[in-house]
């Protein structure tokens, strides 16, 4: 069968109305973007008030007000015209963007595909100016303040295949509330207000960024993050990353900058996700607001039109710093970490949780860092007996015996800590000291604050953790991993795929510091085990290992899945439920989380401990009302 000719059509020039509304797809691609390009060239005309005013959903309506620089009225023709900005003029320009916008497509783009009313005064001008349409339209005089209002009205009239493809009036509103919240958390320093069908939705008034990221993210985040704000060459990273305990069920609490302008990119995204690796697990995700200063020159802006992407010049070593920065922040995590407190908990009826005043920090401004000075003055503790060493001692009749780690199952020091316990005065441990154990589970302790709960297993998992991941990288660096021989090899049966992979990785077992010995095709024998997970299960090590091997390979578990192994280890050796300590032994534990990195939460992210302070318990108890 022979193909239809195509007949032949000369090629032409498309009409500017019909380019423009080609751009307008790829700029104008809902209501959000439209408020999206406002608020940016809101704030690139130096804007220190802006307000947004919607009507159902911004279908309807889209009006943002500025008390920016303003547009002269020999300009406000040319403002409406594509490819006409003021905030570049060469490729110099192009490859140095230090604004939000520069494409000088949306007005174009806008005006396009909606009725468009463009009013503005500059400073030095008798009143304000008018244009309504598009470029060719007159210019009239007009009210209003200094600044400018960009009104936008029935979105799509002209194009009702686009308008059509619109979801809900409340999803539409949902979206663009979201970009104000995403524009006004870089902008702190910045009065934002937001109506929707005349009702206020949000205000906020110039603030500080831990203010504002509160208000936006929620008490919640604002009671569980961390400040960071580091520097390495011409990249800054700076802002807050969330706890564990702030981790979400959805990635909608996740703002990154770059220069100011929010973005979603992979290789920031990912450097973030490695970070959490070691706290957070599972199907939880993080909470953060950060942004990353550095030479515009070294990075792309112009990728996409909707300019939510970016590229780096040197992507792998943002990568790097980025990852490192957080993941250095977070291992800021135990009791003695300068300036962290422990995650809260969900407080249910009559429950109490513990309060922690917000840092106050500034994009703009540098940030206190999550391991800042920590003071632990504060109410009397119950009875006294935190006020001196000597003092417990003397209740317990352990004195100086009961600080120092000598219990078999804690006696491994934790090396690479934030801090020792022992720079803390005596009588001031952070976790306090041990009271008693409740239900064989946790771990009650008293502290200068008052009441310390501790979860022992979730902890002590921890510790082990951390002690396992410095022995490697330790092993690594030319030291000898410390191991225990059995003085009688612990033998059990095994099938050929057990045999055959305890074979074939002998070295990166011994590497790991097992040493499991082939007695025969149904029968293994585990030789010797890390030293610090002695007191754990031989065989069951065994078996977890040997699992992990196959499955992910030897050479892959020493480098990808190595924590992940870890921490199977150390969840396996870890104190179990109901095992009854003494006071030695809990108070070696707490003394090992205080100088434990990371210590705040488990493996998997659960808090380990939970401050209750006298506030708390006197208002619990109703005492002095």
């Amino acid at each position: 069968m022979n193909a239809p000719q195509t007949p032949y059509r000369p090629i032409q020039a498309l009409p500017d109305q019909l380019i423009s509304q080609i751009a307008a797809g790829e700029v104008v691609e809902r209501p959000s973007a439209v408020v999206k390009e406002l608020l940016e060239n809101a704030l690139d005309s130096g804007a220190t008030h802006i307000t947004v005013r919607l009507e159902e959903g911004g279908v309807k309506r889209i009006a943002v007000t500025d008390n920016g620089c303003g547009i002269a009225a020999n300009q406000l023709g040319l403002a409406l015209a594509r490819h006409a900005t003021s905030k570049i003029a060469s490729l110099s320009d192009l490859e140095n963007v230090d604004t939000l916008g520069f494409r000088g497509e949306a007005l174009a783009s806008i005006a396009s595909v909606a009725q468009l009313t463009l009013t503005s005064r500059t400073a030095n001008a008798a009143h304000a100016w008018e244009i309504i349409g598009s470029k060719s339209s007159t210019v009239t005089p007009s009210s209003g303040a200094h600044g400018t209002t960009v009104d936008v009205q029935d979105l799509y009239f002209n194009t009702p295949a686009r308008r059509k493809f619109l979801k809900t009036e409340q999803t539409e509103f949902g979206h663009c509330a979201e970009v104000v919240r995403r524009i006004a958390l870089a902008r702190p320093d910045v009065t934002f207000s937001l109506t929707h069908n005349g009702r206020t939705i949000d205000h906020w008034t110039v603030s500080e960024i831990a203010k504002r990221s509160a208000q936006i993210l929620g008490h919640e985040f604002a009671q569980a993050r961390l400040a960071l704000d580091v520097s390495a060459g011409p990249l800054r990273l700076h802002g807050f990353a969330g706890l564990p305990t702030a981790s979400k069920a959805r990635a909608d609490a996740q703002y990154f900058y770059v220069n100011g302008r929010f973005v979603r990119d992979k290789v920031l995204s990912h450097a973030v996700r490695a970070a959490y690796e070691d706290v957070l697990h599972g199907d939880r995700y993080p909470s953060y607001v950060l942004a990353l200063d550095l030479d515009p020159a070294l990075v792309d802006v112009n990728v996409h039109p909707s300019k939510i992407e970016v590229r780096f010049r040197d992507s792998r070593a943002v990568h790097q710093f980025v990852f490192h920065a957080v993941s250095r922040t977070l291992s800021q995590t135990s009791a003695t970490a300068f300036g962290t407190t422990p995650p809260p908990v969900q407080a249910g009826a009559g429950a109490m949780s513990w309060q922690r005043e917000p840092q106050q920090t500034s994009f703009g401004a540098q940030l206190t860092p999550a391991y800042s000075s920590a003071s632990y003055s504060g109410a009397g503790a119950i009875y006294g007996i935190a006020q001196s060493h000597a003092n417990y001692g003397t209740l317990f009749g352990n004195g100086e015996k009961d600080t120092s780690i000598t219990s078999a199952a804690f006696v491994h020091q934790a090396s690479g800590s934030a801090a020792s316990a022992q720079d803390f005065p005596q009588g001031e441990q952070p976790l306090g000291f041990a009271l008693a154990q409740l239900h064989g589970i946790f771990i009650l302790a008293q502290n200068i604050k008052g009441l310390v709960l501790v979860d022992m297993h979730a902890a002590h998992e921890r510790i082990l953790y951390e002690q396992l991941k410095n022995a490697l990288d330790e092993q690594s660096s030319g030291q000898t991993m410390q191991v225990q021989s059995m003085l009688i090899p612990i033998t059990f049966f095994a099938d050929a795929i057990d045999v055959s992979t305890a074979e074939e990785n002998h070295a990166t077992l011994q590497t790991l510091g097992f040493d499991i010995a082939v007695l025969s095709p149904t029968t293994l024998a585990v030789r010797s085990v890390p030293a610090l997970l002695k007191n754990a299960d031989a065989q069951t090590l065994a078996r977890d290992v040997l699992r992990d091997v196959r499955e992910f390979g030897g050479s892959h578990i020493l480098t990808e899945r190595r924590n992940e192994l870890l921490g199977t280890l150390a969840c396996h050796t870890a104190v179990r439920a109901n095992r009854m300590l003494t006071i030695p032994e809990m108070n070696a534990l707490l003394r090992q989380m205080e100088i434990t990195e990371r210590a705040d939460q488990c493996n998997h992210g659960r808090p380990t401990w939970v401050q209750m302070s006298m506030s708390d318990l006197d208002k619990f108890f109703m005492r002095g009302q």
